[in-house]
């Protein structure tokens, strides 16, 4: 009984801890089209948040004007561009960022915000 009672309260703590990794009213960037009809639209990756580089597909931030590298898809010679995108962030958002490109074979292209979705629990 008492071993069971041990490990509730660390799989407790483990919880709050990940609640707290976020912190309070942090919002999440994200390089995936929400709207998938739209075939103008693709993927992007983020290279970097206000200078800071990350291997993760999502990017957490803290509310306020956010300056990102982004990587576009590969035009028709298979370079990729990249592109500056600056995004007031409100809080306790996700934003679902997309490159637009008027040709698939154009290296090019502008970003844009396709979806802003309210984070549960936040």
């Amino acid at each position: 009984m008492r071993r069971l009672a041990c490990g509730v309260l660390a799989a407790m703590a483990m919880v709050w801890l990940q609640g707290c990794a976020t912190g309070p009213g942090f919002s999440q960037l994200v390089g995936e089209r929400y709207f998938l009809t739209r075939l103008d639209t693709h993927p992007v990756i983020i290279i970097s948040v206000d200078g800071r580089s990350s291997i993760l597909s999502t990017q957490y931030v803290e509310p306020g004007l956010r300056l990102m590298v982004l990587q576009g898809p590969p035009g028709g010679a298979g370079i990729s561009a990249l592109e500056t995108f600056e995004l007031q962030v409100k809080p306790c958002m996700r934003y679902y960022i997309v490159a637009v490109k008027t040709s698939p074979l154009d290296s090019n292209f502008k970003p844009q915000v396709d979806f802003m979705q309210p984070l549960a629990g936040c």
